[in-house]
């Protein structure tokens, strides 16, 4: 009787704090009850703080973006990637944005190609693909994809649920593989992709500066980095965690509010990378009607869009092609002749 209680008064909580950030409105009524749930945490980062540990805002120094306790928390949930109704709902629900997000921008890129596949001639990385519920929508639009996942189990869930789609067979693959690992110079995956895709990734990695280096590494110069993650804010506590867990709209455990990651913070990381960032769009999840919509708040969850700078020449490397370097060298040639 209480958890019935429990949950309709986060469900009423949910609504409001909803209706708050689809009106632009952030009252001090919806925010008070966040911040009286969020007390605790930020009284925990205090004593933190106090004790001599520094808070850390972007996530680095471990060299490698794979985190197994969350190797070990999705290993457990590697069969239940394509229940619709299940643990990853609200991820299915999601393809809804992130798949025209995508699509659209990488033909603002590219432009229009194949009728009736869009994105055909084009290869994306979908990094942390678990499943596949992403990675097969893009390539039923044409694309070339390529799904890597550090958890085996996740990796034969979606080779064997694209296996019965014989469009995908051609276009599709799946490899358990971390991004560290195709990334190395002189592999295969060293500047080869269009596009990395990394959607409900970083807030489950060990290093954010790692991955901002790995995807620079994999992308061709101009190629696109789409990433869809959750704001580090007192009401992403509070609804991301808190009320998502009541909901059961998530496992429990599904996030830790200090691996969340703020838009600016990212930007700035991205940027230190060799990317520009192009766009950033707030997304908010409804529990009433389970489906995601966009929003000008990005005080929840966000997508973003950055772009890898084009390679400037190497000021001391020669220009084959620049005409006093044809004449310098063909002095050189007939003075050594």
């Amino acid at each position: 009787m209480y958890s019935k209680k429990f949950g309709r008064f986060i469900l009423g909580f949910c609504t409001r704090c909803l209706t708050s950030v689809v009106n632009g409105t952030s009252t001090r009524t919806a925010v008070s009850w966040t911040s009286s749930v969020c007390k605790h945490h930020t009284q925990f980062l205090e004593r933190r703080s106090q004790i001599g540990f520094a808070v850390v805002r972007i996530r680095s120094a471990s060299k490698t973006t794979v985190d197994p306790n969350e190797v070990k928390r999705f290993q457990l949930l590697a069969d239940k990637w394509w229940n619709e109704q299940g643990d990853f709902a609200v991820l299915h629900s999601m393809n809804d944005l992130r798949v025209p997000f995508i699509r659209d921008n990488l033909l603002n890129v590219h432009g229009g190609r194949q009728p009736g596949k869009p994105l055909a001639g084009l290869r994306i990385l979908d990094v942390g693909c678990g499943g596949g519920l992403l990675t097969e929508p893009l390539g039923r639009l044409g694309a070339d994809v390529l799904g890597i996942d550090p958890v085996a189990d996740s990796i034969g869930t979606a080779e064997v649920h694209a296996w019965h789609d014989p469009d995908l067979r051609g276009n599709v693959r799946y490899r358990a593989n971390t991004l560290e690992e195709l990334s190395e110079k002189g592999g295969k995956g060293a500047g080869q992709f269009d596009a990395v895709v990394a959607s409900e990734v970083v807030e489950h990695l060990a290093d954010l500066e790692t991955f901002a280096l790995c995807c620079n590494q994999v992308l061709k110069p101009g190629g696109s980095l789409f990433i869809t993650t959750i704001n580090k804010t007192k009401l992403s506590y509070a609804l991301a965690i808190v009320a998502a867990e009541a909901l059961r709209i998530v496992p429990s455990g599904s996030h830790d509010w200090d691996k969340f990651v703020s838009p600016v913070e990212l930007e700035r990381l991205l940027e230190s990378n060799g990317f520009h960032v192009e766009s950033i769009r707030g997304m908010l999840y409804n529990p009433l009607s389970r489906a995601w919509s966009w929003t000008e708040s990005t005080s929840i969850n966000y997508a973003l869009h950055a772009v890898k700078l084009e390679e400037e020449p190497d000021p001391d490397e020669d220009d084959p092609d620049d005409p006093t370097v044809i004449v310098a060298q063909a002095k050189a040639r007939r003075w050594y002749n």
